[in-house]
């Protein structure tokens, strides 16, 4: 019978210790949420702020909305597109999802294959 009172406070030894290891999980999870989703969303705000930031007249820019144009005004929340010849918009600037690289209107309007910076197309397998 001894046998067993002595597991007894052995195990309420052991107990103050499991209570820290229940937290670890929960740590855990928390450092792989930040590495994994938090830090890169952080970074593409930043790069987009600072993307918007930049825009001036003259940039080929594509909105959220998809539309295609050249920018001909920015001001500090706007920008005026030109999307067509006489067609301009007024978008505001957060709106602007890329700048795209010189040339890219024009081969948009030909239905020739964009620059090769933007080309989506996928590699020819044999």
């Amino acid at each position: 019978m001894d046998f067993f009172i002595q597991t007894a406070d052995a195990q309420s030894l052991m107990g103050s210790g499991s209570d820290l290891m229940g937290l670890a999980p929960l740590v855990l999870i928390f450092v792989v949420f930040y590495f994994l989703l938090i830090r890169p969303q952080t970074k593409r705000q930043k790069e987009h702020r600072e993307m918007v930031s930049a825009i001036a007249e003259g940039n080929e820019v594509v909105t959220a909305g998809g539309v295609l144009g050249k920018v001909i005004k920015a001001t500090e929340q706007f920008v005026t597109i030109e999307i067509a010849d006489g067609v301009e918009i007024a978008v505001q600037k957060h709106t602007v999802g890329a700048v795209m690289p010189k040339g890219t209107m024009k081969s948009a309007r030909s239905g020739k294959p964009a620059p090769k910076e933007i080309s989506q197309d996928k590699p020819e397998t044999k």
